[in-house]
Parts: structure tokens; C-alpha cells; sequence
């Protein structure tokens, strides 16, 4: 009976493991600085992603405020690193208010990307239409 409770204590704390290993937190500080080339704005926000990593599937929420006007576009980019423009990877919608929330499945080179640190998310307003403020995606520790 004891070896019983003891080999379904260890199966159990191993599913666990496993579905906690499974899930990725990933954040993003968003500001007019980090755009390619820099904008002056007050305009600020954040990014908080999950990644799924059994389902491919990210769930993201996006909060911005403080922009030169309303949001024309909204999108998460890539592959780039800090400095560099990249292509739309995920778009989160035309004239978005804060906060977006969605989701997305992902391919397994974009899932490579995200990890390594090689996307980023912005904001673009009609003053700025290559984007108002922006934040590299990385990893929550």
C-alpha cells in the first residue's frame, strides 16, 4: 500500500513538472525610445505573453496610454534583434484600444524567434505610423 501512495506521489509531482514546464511568461517594456529610429513621446505601455508550449498557442495581453492620439495599428514583429525593424509576425488588430487581448498558435520557427529574444511588439498612431512606441519581447524571469 505504501509503495502504491509513493508511486502515484511520484506521478503525480511528474505531471505536474511536466505541465508547469509547459507554459513560457514573456514581458515587454514599451516606450517612444526603443522605436527604429526613436520617436519623442510619453506614450508608454506593457506586454505580457504566455506561451503554451504543448499547444504552440500565445496568449497576450497589451496595454498602452499617453500616445500622441489614438492607436492606428498595433502589432508583434519579427525576427529582430534591439535596433532592427522586422516584418509583422502577429498582428493585434487595426484602430486597437488598450488593452488588446488575444491569442495566437504559432509555428515552430516562430515559437525559436520568441524564445531567443527576437521579437518585438508596437504601437503605431497616425503622427507616428511607423510606430509610436515599441518593446523588445524577452523571456520573465
Amino acid at each position: 500500500m505504501l509503495r502504491r501512495s509513493l508511486m502515484a506521489a511520484v506521478f503525480a509531482a511528474g505531471s505536474f513538472s511536466a505541465a508547469s514546464a509547459a507554459m513560457i511568461n514573456f514581458t515587454a517594456t514599451l516606450n517612444s525610445a526603443s522605436e527604429v529610429p526613436p520617436k519623442t513621446s510619453a506614450g508608454s505601455g506593457d506586454a505580457l505573453a504566455t506561451l503554451n508550449t504543448a499547444t504552440k498557442e500565445l496568449t497576450y495581453t497589451v496595454t498602452f496610454e499617453n500616445l500622441t492620439g489614438p492607436a492606428t495599428m498595433a502589432h508583434f514583429h519579427g525576427p529582430a534583434a534591439v535596433g532592427a525593424n522586422a516584418a509583422v509576425v502577429v498582428p493585434l488588430g487595426n484602430n486597437p484600444t488598450s488593452p488588446i487581448h488575444g491569442s495566437k498558435t504559432l509555428t515552430d520557427a516562430q515559437i525559436a524567434d520568441l524564445e531567443a529574444g527576437k521579437w518585438y511588439v508596437n504601437v503605431h498612431t497616425a503622427a507616428n505610423p511607423g510606430g509610436e512606441i515599441r518593446g523588445q519581447v524577452i523571456v520573465k524571469k
